[in-house]
């Protein structure tokens, strides 16, 4: 079940865009795609092969985020992963502009807006796992 009062906070974010996020609201994300991902059997059926772990720095907050993907379950939190499938680098308009749909991740690697060590195929996969988390929150937000 998604929690109705961080969607409608969500929603509120996406719609000011990521100049309206604060570094605290990347957790927010992460918690409702994880939500979304219970929820959307599209989404379920996607991450249910994966194994994908991804560290992300935002480097002009000096803040460190982690992702897991695993066989359907999402987990995330703050600080260092051991281990992860990639690691990418972002500023933090960047990074919350790929959280909130609104930059392509591929169009950003290309133009050196972030920087990505690791495995590129997970990190493709990933990207397509937060596109498809915004259509379920989109979906979320219309059946309201």
């Amino acid at each position: 079940m998604v929690d109705k009062n961080l969607l409608m906070e969500m929603k509120e974010k996406f719609e000011g865009g990521p100049e309206t996020a604060d570094i605290g609201d990347t957790l927010k994300a992460f918690e409702l795609y994880s939500q979304l991902a219970e929820k959307s059997e599209y989404l379920k059926e996607e991450i249910e092969d994966m194994n994908i772990a991804v560290q992300m720095i935002i480097s002009d907050k000096d803040k460190k985020f982690w992702v897991k993907v695993d066989e359907g379950d999402m987990e995330y939190g703050e600080g260092e992963l051991e281990d992860p499938s990639f690691t990418f680098t972002a500023d933090f308009e960047t990074g919350a502009g790929l959280l909130f749909g609104e930059i392509d991740a591929t169009s950003a690697y290309m133009a050196g807006d972030i920087t990505v060590e690791g495995n590129l195929q997970d990190a493709m996969a990933f990207q397509e796992i937060i596109e498809l988390a915004l259509e379920a929150f989109e979906e979320e937000i219309e059946n309201m």
